[in-house]
């Protein structure tokens, strides 16, 4: 089994954050959303990764030089074999795919990085495919599917009337990597494209018309990373889950002078906490120091300082420090706000 991931796109809506960090490898609770991304896919998969494809941008768009080292050693800490390729043009989902086309063999899972989810259920690689979908409140936002018999018989984009209430969320399986890439290929050479890009629905519809059976993979929690609310939502969400299982996230030597940590925590290593109240749910990266503070419900990530705060609902940088009276804020590295 292969993992392709798509994660071209620097994150524009989560900046300041993405200036210095592709949104992808933003930590969330002490790892990259990519990372924790193919750790919920092996989660519902009873077989071997074999090999995981990531395809970034270039770095003119802002993809640091270490991003392939970075991608190459969540790969081989999950035992597969990491590939990274460069999508050099942003032509739509389906081009980002075709950019891996050398990994495009045998059984595949296609996941885009902008979102992680919890599942129960087990893959069917037996299936010609496989689409997650989660259950949402307002289908109209979403592209959705339809079912008839536990099979999906179609893809409606952002329905006006309620047909549906299974949101597609961006993960799929196909049983041959190499018919998914023969019906690619067939999109670039005929140039058919939609809003001037090659669309993956294209491709599911093409596989639909030829009779294959897309069985639905619904997922109990569908965490969004796109905006810094949702974001922050998603670290909340990701400690509850990680509590929930039984994980300690809190590092063994942190420094507690005078303060309390209420979890669910991820704590990393070398943190300093004087005179404060931390937790629920607050990431804080590691050689980071608090003072006088009470934080809840944030993201913090690695080498901040933080004095005379009250926070809730934040997401700061590396590097950055703070010590002001906001109690709602999203600054990025290397960011001084006092």
């Amino acid at each position: 089994m292969k993992i392709i991931v798509p994660m071209a796109g620097i994150g524009s809506r989560l900046r300041p954050h993405t200036l210095t960090v592709p949104k992808p490898l933003t930590v969330i609770a002490g790892k990259p959303i990519v990372q924790r991304l193919v750790e919920d896919i092996a989660s519902v998969i009873d077989e071997k990764i074999d090999e995981i494809a990531f395809v970034i941008g270039t770095t003119a768009k802002g993809f640091p030089t270490d991003t392939e080292e970075k991608l190459l050693k969540i790969a081989e800490e999950l035992g597969a074999k990491g590939s990274v390729y460069v999508q050099e043009q942003a032509l739509g989902t389906a081009h980002a795919i075709y950019c891996a086309k050398e990994s495009l063999n045998g059984p595949c899972v296609v996941a885009y990085a902008d979102t992680l989810f919890k599942a129960d259920f087990k893959l069917d690689v037996n299936a010609d495919g496989a689409i997650w979908v989660s259950q949402v409140a307002n289908p109209s936002a979403f592209g959705v599917v339809k079912l008839e018999d536990g099979v999906i018989t179609d893809f409606i984009e952002k329905p006006k009337e309620f047909v549906s209430d299974l949101a597609i969320i961006g993960i799929y399986y196909f049983k041959s990597g190499e018919k998914l890439l023969e019906e690619i290929q067939y999109l670039i050479d005929n140039d058919l494209k939609e809003n001037n890009e090659y669309q993956l629905t294209n491709v599911l519809e093409s596989l639909k018309q030829q009779g294959a059976k897309f069985l639905p993979g619904k997922v109990s929690a569908w965490m969004d990373c796109g905006k810094k609310d949702p974001t922050v939502d998603t670290n909340t969400q990701t400690l509850g889950f990680e509590y929930e299982a039984g994980n300690n996230l809190v590092s063994d030597d942190v420094i507690l002078e005078n303060s309390e940590i209420i979890q669910p925590c991820y704590i990393g290593k070398n943190v300093v906490l004087k005179d404060s109240k931390i937790g629920p749910y607050v990431s804080i990266g590691e050689n980071s120091v608090v003072a006088n503070s009470t934080i809840t419900n944030s993201l913090i990530q690695k080498n901040v300082e933080i004095s005379n705060a009250n926070l809730t609902n934040a997401m700061i940088g590396n590097h950055a420090k703070y010590n002001a009276a906001y109690s709602s804020v999203s600054i990025g590295d290397y960011t001084e706000l006092t």
